[in-house]
């Protein structure tokens, strides 16, 4: 496997609420994470950042995950450890009231990807089949696609369209939307903020992921144009790509 990680404050924001990251546990297996926070002053930071500092503490610590069903278990233990720690965080530390974070999380092996998602960051695929998103936004606008109220391209411009109705640490116990897909040699995962994914269009994302650019070179490409459409948030990225033995990346 091979993998980058790409975070920018963007064009107008003081201060970068994003955090992510990819790291590899004792068997050489990633766990790919993109966190957006969210809260006043900047308790958005702390959100994200302490999800993510967790995140990486624990899964280099760990081995043997070797099977779907591990690793299912281990991000819907650990997320719900990290959850709670967020939101007794926010309610010992005054300025840090409210806060929350976006979370999606990959845990990747040479044969299968499980995928643990909360709010509005996103995990794409790339593969035979072609280019797709594999988690559904918990989100106001998303909700009202689904139930036929507005349309996907009205989505797109919605007033509310910031408004989650999930977040990690806003509440005592969230719920984890988790899955497992299989993976071949040369498919590609992406995570990203909505810094990225609101920016740009899912056609460009293929065509990017698509290329023969190095990894590197496609990540710097997406945070470039996202800027070049506005930059207004945010901007973090993983992406992931999968080999037919196991390499370190």
């Amino acid at each position: 496997m091979d993998a980058v990680f790409q975070t920018d404050v963007g064009k107008i924001r003081l201060h970068n609420e994003d955090c992510g990251g990819i790291f590899q546990n004792k068997d050489g297996y990633y766990l790919a994470v993109v966190a957006d926070g969210m809260g006043g002053h900047l308790a958005g930071d702390v959100a994200s950042e302490m999800t993510i500092a967790y995140l990486k503490k624990e899964w280099e610590g760990t081995e043997n995950i070797a099977s779907p069903d591990k690793a299912e278990q281990w991000l819907k233990e650990h997320i719900a450890i990290i959850n709670r720690l967020l939101f007794d965080h926010s309610l010992q530390h005054e300025e840090c009231q409210g806060m929350g974070t976006t979370i999606v999380s990959a845990i990747c092996t040479e044969q299968f990807a499980t995928i643990g998602h909360i709010g509005d960051s996103r995990c794409y695929i790339l593969n035979q089949h072609g280019f797709q998103q594999i988690t559904e936004d918990h989100s106001l606008v998303n909700e009202l696609v689904k139930t036929g109220q507005i349309s996907k391209e009205d989505a797109e411009h919605h007033p509310r369209k910031n408004v989650l109705l999930r977040a990690l640490g806003t509440e005592k116990e969230v719920k984890l939307d988790i899955k497992t897909i299989t993976v071949d040699a040369h498919d590609q995962l992406l995570l990203c903020s909505d810094g990225l994914s609101n920016k740009v269009s899912e056609q460009t994302m293929a065509d990017i992921l698509a290329s023969n650019r190095p990894l590197k070179e496609k990540a710097e490409t997406f945070v470039r144009l996202a800027n070049e459409h506005g930059g207004e948030d945010n901007i973090t990225l993983a992406i992931v790509q999968f080999s037919s033995e196991c390499e370190s990346g």
